[in-house]
Order: C-alpha cells, then sequence, then structure tokens
C-alpha cells in the first residue's frame, strides 16, 4: 500500500522568555520565544518535523495559516512529496487565493515554509541523513530542479546556477570530512541583549572569548549615550582581537542610522545589522556606503528571494543573513544561497530564537560543502536558548557548531517541553506567566 501524509499536526508553543528579558532589543523588548510547531504523520507512522518561529501574541495566527495549507498536503504520497519537495513548495506558495495575502511574504509565506521545511526533515530521515548532506549529495541538476527561477533570471539563470555548483563539485568530499571533523563558526548573541545590566554585559562577553568566540554581537538602539557606554565596557572585555557586530533590529530611519554608527565607529564594530525597514532596499546601500568600512548585514526579516536579489543588485549589503522560516522553506533559501554566491557576497545565517539554530545550520553547512566551498568570514548565529528541548540540539565546541550526524533536519520538539509550553493550557502558562 502506498505510504501517504495522514495527517498535519500543528501547535502553539510558546516560551516565557520575557521572564528575565532573554532576546530582549530595541524593537522587541519583552519577547516569548514561540513557535508554530509542525509534524507531518504518514500512513507508515513515520514523521517530519518543521516550524515557524515567533515573539508570543500573535502565534495562533501563524497556527492558523498554517492549518489553512495543510489540506494539500494531506493524502499525498510520500515517495512523490520527498522526491520533489520543490513540487509542493510551487502548490503552496502559488495558491490563488492564499497567495493573496502575500504574496510571498508575511504569514502565509512562512507557512508554506514551515510545511516544506516539515517535509525535508521527512526526506532526511528516510534517506537516514542530516539534511545538510542529504543536500550536498544531490546532483547540481537536482538542486537547480527545486529552485524557482520566475523572478530571478535577471540576476542569476539556472545555467549561471550550474556553473557555480559544477565548479564546485571537485572539493564537495574533502569539505565534508573538514566540516565533520571541525564544525562551522559560530558568533555568539548570547551576551548582547538590550535588557541585559552592564556588570552581566561585561561577564557575558569575557565567557564568550574564553569559550572560543571570535565575533560576539550586541544589540544597539535604545540609546545612544547607554550603546556608547556599552560597545566601551564591551570592547575592554574582549579585546581588540575579537570582532564586535551590532543589530538594531530595525529601529532607526536612515539618517538616524548613519549618525548612531559614526559615533559608535570609534569602537570598531564589524558589521550593522538591520540598520532601517528590511524593505528599504535603497535605505540600506544609503547606510552602506555612509558607514563603511563597517559592514552593512540583513536579511532575518526580508521576505522573499526576489527582496535578496534587489539588495545585492543594489549593492546594499556585505552580509546576507538567511533564516530557515521567514522564507518559503529550503528550497527558497537554496536560492538565496546561490544569488549570494553569484555576487560574492559571504552568509552569516540568523538564528537564536526557537529552533533557528538547530534548522539553518544545515543550510550553512550546505552551502560551505556544495556552493560557496569557504567558510572565511562566515558565520551562524548562536544563541544558548531553549536546545534542551530538541531531541537532535545543536552542539558547540570551542566557538564552533560541531557538524549534526542524526537524519533529518533537527526540527523535533520533544514530547515533554510541547506538554509544558502549549499554549495557552500547557502548565507552563497555566502559572501566570505574561503572553
Amino acid at each position: 500500500m502506498t505510504e501517504r501524509i495522514s495527517s498535519v499536526d500543528v501547535l502553539d508553543v510558546r516560551f516565557p522568555t520575557s521572564r528575565h528579558r532573554d532576546g530582549s532589543d530595541a524593537m522587541n523588548p519583552f519577547p516569548d520565544y514561540s513557535a508554530a510547531y509542525v509534524v507531518l504523520r504518514t500512513t507508515a507512522g513515520a514523521s517530519g518535523h518543521g516550524l515557524v518561529f515567533t515573539v508570543g501574541r500573535g502565534t495562533e495566527i501563524q497556527v492558523a495559516a498554517v492549518r489553512s495549507l495543510a489540506a494539500m498536503v494531506t493524502g499525498l504520497a510520500v515517495d512523490d512529496l520527498v522526491a520533489d519537495p520543490g513540487a509542493l513548495a510551487r502548490r503552496l506558495i502559488g495558491d490563488s487565493q492564499i497567495r493573496w495575502l502575500g504574496p510571498e511574504k508575511g504569514v502565509v509565506h512562512m507557512a508554506a515554509g514551515g510545511l516544506v521545511n516539515a517535509v525535508w526533515d521527512l526526506a532526511a530521515r528516510r534517506a537516514g541523513q542530516p539534511l545538510w548532506q542529504l543536500l550536498a549529495g544531490l546532483s547540481p541538476e537536482a538542486l537547480v530542479g527545486q529552485i524557482d527561477f520566475r523572478y530571478l533570471r535577471d540576476a542569476l539563470t539556472e545555467d549561471e546556477a550550474l556553473q557555480l555548483l559544477r565548479a564546485k563539485a571537485g572539493g564537495r568530499a574533502e569539505r565534508e570530512r573538514i566540516l565533520l571533523d571541525d564544525g562551522y563558526p559560530a558568533y555568539t548573541t548570547t551576551p548582547g541583549w538590550l535588557g541585559y545590566d552592564d556588570e552581566k554585559l561585561e561577564r557575558l562577553c569575557a565567557e564568550a572569548v574564553d569559550a572560543g568566540y571570535r565575533l560576539i554581537k550586541l544589540k544597539v538602539g535604545g540609546s545612544l549615550a547607554d550603546d556608547v557606554r556599552r560597545m566601551g565596557i564591551a570592547r575592554a572585555a574582549v579585546g581588540a582581537g575579537v570582532r564586535i557586530a551590532v543589530d538594531a533590529n530595525q529601529i532607526w530611519g536612515v539618517p538616524d542610522a548613519i549618525t548612531w554608527m559614526r559615533e559608535l565607529q570609534r569602537f570598531d564594530p564589524y558589521w550593522i545589522e538591520e540598520p532601517t525597514s528590511p524593505d528599504d532596499v535603497l535605505g540600506h546601500a544609503a547606510v552602506r556606503r555612509a558607514v563603511a568600512p563597517v559592514k552593512v548585514a540583513t536579511g532575518e526579516h526580508v521576505h522573499n528571494a526576489v527582496m535578496f536579489k534587489q539588495l545585492l543588485q543594489a549593492g546594499a549589503v556585505d552580509v546576507v543573513q538567511i533564516d530557515a522560516c521567514r522564507v518559503g522553506g529550503v528550497n527558497e533559501n537554496l536560492a538565496i544561497l546561490l544569488l549570494a554566491a553569484k555576487f560574492g557576497v559571504p552568509v552569516c545565517p540568523h538564528a537564536g530564537g526557537v529552533g533557528l539554530c538547530e534548522l539553518v545550520q544545515h543550510l550553512a553547512m550546505f552551502d560551505y560543502v556544495a556552493v560557496s566551498g569557504t567558510t572565511e568570514d562566515r558565520y551562524i548565529e548562536y544563541v544558548d536558548h531553549l536546545h534542551e528541548h530538541f531531541t537532535d540540539p545543536v552542539r558547540i565546541r570551542t566557538g564552533r557548531y560541531v557538524t549534526p550526524t542524526l537524519p533529518g533536519m533537527s526540527a523535533e520538539i520533544v514530547t515533554a517541553a510541547l506538554d509544558a509550553f502549549r499554549f495557552p493550557d500547557g502548565p507552563e502558562w497555566k502559572t501566570g506567566a505574561a503572553a
């Protein structure tokens, strides 16, 4: 009997991180890291797991969006689904009525990505491989076949993508060996949350250096005087040889971004992340011109591959920050990785949150093995929150991600955590935590 998708479970799971201001920044002072958690179940008892990261209130809207698309997945033959996830991605993203609510952006686009990622998790589990390895083992032709090039051909054609992948095909096996031996460089945002006091900032910065990190990140944008003081503390704590990135989380307009960063340049910031609206391509380009040699990084709130294409075409970004859950899943992130390679811009994924580290490590490691072929000036963000709730949590050793080897996309949350943090009736929320 043909194995099929028998059901799609979607859960609202929220963690009360606002209690200690973990995750706090200028735009999100009291976030509760949360997720619309997706489980595809098959008639043979197998499962695929995905999620869409959120920050508390509104998660129920994301859950509803995933459920609105679930009927397009239920009943599909698993063999066909895992052989060509791109076909499902195009169907979910292209549905004419649901698409109207985007198109290809926001809640409905992330919902499609949650389902697409769950399919890739299922595919990797069936193959007995971690997702990064499954992707890296696909032929250039198979990878290109997973991408919708309709809106990208003015910047990247199918032939150009094939050439990029074929150029790196010869060294895949050696890079895979290095990755398994050495892992992938990480940077940490753990010291830099805006709600932490000066003593905690200084202590965590020093601990990060002792743990082997060569890049840390601080949140900025609340008060210029506070940022100057905090950057001074951080620079003194880490020394001149460690990079410090700063992240404004979209709080500024373009003139404010330029003025603020010129005040912080004395502390040698490596990049300024999300200096202004994530939709403002020309604004990012203006900031980049004005604050050089400080780099401009963005991507965690960029809607889709078309927006990344424009940022790259406009010379508006020095660092591309893909997110595993913001766009339409693995397939669209493959397109973004190839666009970044075409324009020669390094990719440093956004992570943290609920499961973002677990998921996006696979994309960065695939990029190293099969697309860029390098880890120079490339890091995956790391935040030390909530990993204990995953069956295959990320591991960090001497400032580097330990390469995952278990099958799947590392997205599965342990049952006990689902029971405890289910919103609104899980025990952790019945105790009175703010939602």
